[in-house]
């Protein structure tokens, strides 16, 4: 897909100096640059490549001047950094969302619904009484199961496995190999020791543009719904537990395990291997660090948690004790030495 340099500083609101026809095709690093391909200058240690790249075009700040002759044709912009990310940002929009079709083979089944330019994958499966909404893409080998509602624009990645009464809002991006809607962890003990297992009846709800990595898992709920609220995004290998609830545009990192009818604030993040447990809230705008357990709820707003080590729970409480009071015994301690 090609664009012309004329069209590049429209959408960054730039100026061209050089052949606005030119056109580029591709997003380079300026060090590594080539005919047909666009980058940037936003750090001065990157400053001497600008001179020797062969990159068709370098987006840079509305006050660079060169001091030696250029090769490449300049987009003057405000901000080339954030430049630069827009241009990616369209340039990925426009390759997820410009195939359409189905491939065979596929399945939808003829109780479902789909808008226009769809996208089904070959090997996808779709099952009874869907509705998929315009622009949806659906890729090979992905998954959608019974009563499945997915908004205009949503992106299922290969091998996403979206289950029965799962709803999607508009924009969402489900990555590779994850699972929306699969069963919480619900197991009553008997007294002979074994788990009966507890039906889990709900479903998951994404609210619009919401993201979720590679691997994640959101369990649907108990009863009700596991709710993922608007602008959430999720990394890589997250599990979420039924009936949780995440608020507007919190972020988590990696390996984070929230587990039951906990519910998070918005504007929180949450840093990679956190912790959480069960049935407890926490507070908008929490920064809780990586590695970080959380036991019981926050609820004031602004607070950042860093810290966890497991070990003997009597140990643990004996200590913990002492350590809550810590900035009071060191006072009392200075005041000894003082007498002495």
């Amino acid at each position: 897909m090609e664009f012309s340099l004329a069209q590049v500083a429209a959408i960054l609101q730039g100026k061209v100096e050089g052949d606005e026809n030119q056109t580029v095709s591709r997003l380079d690093k300026i060090q590594e640059g080539k005919p047909g391909g666009i980058s940037f200058l936003a750090n001065e240690k990157y400053t001497s490549f600008i001179y020797d790249t062969e990159a068709t075009a370098v987006i840079v700040s509305e006050d660079f001047i060169p001091v030696k002759p250029l090769k490449t044709s300049i987009i003057r912009v405000k901000d080339p950094y954030n430049g630069f990310a827009l241009l990616l940002e369209a340039y990925s929009t426009l390759m997820k969302s410009g195939i359409e079709g189905v491939e065979e083979p596929s399945y939808m089944d003829a109780s479902s619904s789909a808008g226009t330019q769809i996208y089904r994958g070959a090997f996808s499966y779709i099952g009874k009484n869907c509705e998929i909404g315009n622009n949806v893409k659906i890729h090979p080998h992905a998954f959608i199961g019974d009563r499945v509602n997915l908004g205009d624009n949503t992106i299922i990645h290969p091998g996403a496995k979206i289950c029965a009464d799962s709803i999607l809002g508009k924009n969402c991006e489900i990555h590779p190999g994850a699972v929306i809607g699969s069963d919480g962890f619900g197991f009553a003990p008997q007294s002979d020791g074994t788990y009966k297992s507890i039906p889990q009846i709900g479903n998951v709800i994404l609210e619009d543009n919401v993201s979720v990595g590679s691997n994640t898992t959101i369990d649907c709920a108990t009863m009700g719904s596991t709710i993922i609220r608007k602008g959430v995004k999720i990394d890589n290998q997250v599990q979420i537990a039924h009936n949780v609830i995440i608020g507007e545009n919190t972020v988590i990192a990696s390996q984070t395990g929230i587990s039951g009818s906990t519910e998070i604030g918005k504007n929180c993040v949450i840093a990679g291997k956190a912790g959480i447990v069960g049935h407890i809230k926490i507070a908008d705008h929490t920064t809780i660090g990586a590695n970080t357990g959380v036991s019981k709820s926050i609820t004031k707003p602004n607070q950042k948690l860093f810290g966890y080590i497991g070990f003997d729970l009597n140990n643990f409480l004996k200590s913990y004790s002492i350590f809550k009071n810590l900035e009071g015994l060191e006072k009392r301690l200075k005041e000894l030495e003082k007498k002495q």
